[in-house]
This record gives C-alpha cells, structure tokens and sequence, in this order.
C-alpha cells in the first residue's frame, strides 16, 4: 500500500461519514414517514441540573409550559404556564 492509497482510503472514509452525519440531520429534522417530526406536541425547553440527583425542566405541552422537579423519589410539577415565544423569551 503506498501513500497515495492511504489517502483515498481516508477520503473515502470521510465521505461516509459526512453522509451519515447528513442522513441523521435530515432524519432529526424531517422525522422519518409515519413518525412525527417537527411537529411534536412535547419538547423540554430548558433543563438545569440542582445537585447530583436533582433537576428542573421546563416542559412545552400543547402550549403550556410546565416546571417540573425530578429526583430519585420522582417528578413533581411545580407550575405552569402559558408558553412564551421565542421573541418574547429573548427580551424578557
């Protein structure tokens, strides 16, 4: 194998994985057919770790935005709201 063959092999390589890395922001962004995508109804807007068995999310439900705590003893929903936008997140 001389050097000239190294580096087709590692262009080849690297092409695969530019098409892999592509295919899965496609499939992140598009969902596959039959599964929803963009258009889900829950998504966790922000999270903060409080200790090291303890969180606080902020969960968006159908316009609602919930806080919950979770732990090893469970979650607990804390309050909720109505859903800002991201407009009105960023000047607030």
């Amino acid at each position: 194998m001389d050097l000239m063959d190294g580096f087709r092999y590692l262009g080849a390589l690297a092409i695969v994985l530019a098409l892999v890395g592509a295919a899965g922001l496609a499939l992140r962004r598009y969902g596959l057919p039959g599964i929803p995508g963009a258009n889900r109804r829950l998504a966790v807007v922000e999270s903060l770790m409080l200790s090291k068995t303890h969180r606080v999310c902020i969960v968006r439900c159908d316009g609602t935005e919930h806080v919950v705590v979770t732990g090893p003893q469970g979650a607990s929903v804390i309050t909720a709201m109505t859903a800002m936008r991201d407009a009105e997140r960023m000047s607030a």
